[in-house]
């Protein structure tokens, strides 16, 4: 089996069965914030196109899911491989493209085209993704890889049951807007970085030694930002700003020190790795080493270099933008949009809680979630302010953008502050943005109640699965000496001696200390 990167998580993987291209991505993505690290447009795409049997994209978000490469190179006739997800926008943006060779993968299902097995994992929670993640396991009797790009599941002993790879591609660094965006003074900004930062290190080795596999690639990230008000957002940060994207190579560094049995490589675009079994070799053939040990030995040197150089497609990407809406006209389609939705989503507008204030432009509005209404902002106190450009908002207006996590959040160009913790159920409904997503999540949240099930960690005894996304806190969880529980997976925490989320709202857990009578969290179910 032979893969070779094609920048971010994109790659191409020749097999015994077929050729896969699966993520590619050139242009930019999230209103121009983010560029494919380092710069892989050089890369022959007619090829990769023109060779490539099957069709993998993992997920919606546009650092995977590049609509101009797809038009441009990719024949209509290639087979989809689509994963499970709820909702069918993945499969109605490819078949926008004209793409209609779809196949219909099932969660756990192997595919066999004669030599080759497949077999695509799909997560489904709504903080998964745009409501949907995947990965992909592949086995073609030479060699067997797992690409779990940016997906994070619960079920590993699922994923792992297709067979332990001999190579193993998965997302290590940043993909959020935390804390860059956030009114914070100077050096609360540099501590919470910094345990983002640790937070996603922690994670990507805790996938690192349950998969096992003896070949690590590091992949899907960090992007490049190059517009003048994000470039000192990259790596970890410049000039005051600060940063959470560890690249590859301070990542394989750290992965020797904390677990030497994996070996680390370098996955660029052009890297090309033969594996056969137990036997791999790794070759440079777009970049030369110099110059790889040049991109990461002088990093805001060639960050500086990229930005110079692609001025024009940030220019072209703010001229595509729809003219801004006039602020009573804005208002007016949010609320024919939003409105309806809100009195649909029960669950959402109560783990809100409250008003939350958005400055559009000339535009100051109040989104009253428990009244699942939009007014004019009459200086009431909000615990949550977003302040995001007009020309942003009425471009996502114009094109029905259905998730705003997938273009604006992403994006960096805004600003937010926040009184008290973090709040997924704001950011789960701006990306909710359709009937059928918001009828999915509502229903996604009720079933989460049930969390009748406890389990012992160390010394206590708490509900087996985790409030946030219902991971078995048998595996992702450990609790120190003062009673704090801390999940693994995405690094929420709770006091166990109250029962309280300290991460967000909301979300108790149940626990008892082995030994007392009585639960510190008064054996309340979960509150989503």
């Amino acid at each position: 089996m032979r893969i070779t990167g094609l920048g971010h998580a994109g790659m191409f993987i020749e097999t015994a069965g077929g050729n896969i291209l699966a993520d590619p991505w050139v242009k930019p993505a999230f209103f121009g914030s983010w560029f494919p690290f380092p710069d892989n447009r050089g890369l022959d795409w007619e090829k990769y196109g023109r060779e490539a049997d099957f069709l993998y994209i993992s997920h919606r978000h546009r650092d995977h899911f590049d609509p101009w490469l797809l038009q441009t190179y990719v024949s209509k006739d290639i087979e989809v491989l689509l994963p499970d997800y709820p909702t069918d926008d993945l499969e109605q943006d490819i078949r926008a493209l004209g793409f209609t060779n779809i196949t219909y993968t099932q969660a756990g299902e192997v595919i066999e085209r004669g030599p080759l097995r497949l077999m695509i994992t799909p997560l489904r929670a709504p903080s998964d993704g745009p409501i949907g993640d995947s990965s992909l396991s592949i086995d073609d009797g030479t060699a067997s890889i797992l690409n779990q790009n940016d997906s994070h599941p619960l079920d590993l002993e699922a994923l792992m049951s297709f067979g332990k790879p001999d190579a193993y591609f998965t997302q290590f660094s940043g993909a959020i807007w935390w804390p860059m965006v956030y009114d914070l003074p100077a050096d609360a900004k540099q501590n919470f970085a910094h345990l983002k930062r640790e937070a996603q290190h922690k994670r990507a080795m805790f996938y690192i030694e349950k998969v096992d596999a003896p070949h690590v690639f590091p992949m899907a990230g960090p992007p490049m930002f190059l517009r003048d008000d994000l470039i000192d957002n990259n790596g970890l940060g410049r000039n005051g700003s600060v940063g959470i994207f560890t690249d590859q190579v301070e990542f394989i560094d750290r992965m020797k020190q904390e677990a030497p049995q994996y070996e680390g490589h370098v996955f660029f675009p052009g890297t090309v790795v033969e594996v056969n079994g137990s036997d791999i070799s790794v070759e440079q053939t777009f970049f030369s080493q110099e110059e790889i040990d040049r991109i990461f030995a002088d990093k805001w040197a060639y960050l500086d270099e990229q930005r110079a150089s692609r001025q024009q497609e940030i220019a072209d990407e703010i001229a595509s933008r729809a003219a801004v809406l006039e602020p009573a006209e804005m208002m007016a389609a949010l609320k024919e949009w939003w409105e309806p939705l809100m009195r649909r989503a029960r669950i959402m507008r109560n783990g809100v809680g409250g008003p939350v204030r958005y400055t559009i432009g000339e535009l100051d509005m109040v989104v009253d979630f428990p009244k699942a209404k939009i007014r004019e902002y009459a200086g009431e106190e909000c615990e949550f302010w977003f302040r995001i450009p007009a020309d942003l908002v009425s471009t996502n207006i114009r094109d029905g953008e259905i998730d705003w996590s997938n273009s604006i959040f992403l994006s960096m160009q805004f600003e937010t502050t926040r009184q008290g913790k973090f709040n997924e159920f704001i950011y789960t409904f701006m990306k909710c943005l359709s009937r059928d997503r918001i009828e999915y999540t509502e229903n996604w949240y009720s079933e989460q109640t049930d969390q009748t099930e406890d389990a012992e960690v160390g010394d206590w005894i708490v509900q087996r699965r985790c409030p946030h996304l219902r991971a078995d806190l048998t595996k992702t969880g450990k609790i120190d000496e003062d009673g704090v529980l801390t999940c693994s997976l995405h690094d929420w925490k709770w006091d166990l001696n109250t029962g309280k989320c300290l991460t967000t709202q909301g979300h108790p857990i149940r626990a008892k200390k082995m030994g007392d009578e009585v639960s510190h969290a008064a054996l309340a179910p979960a509150n989503v």
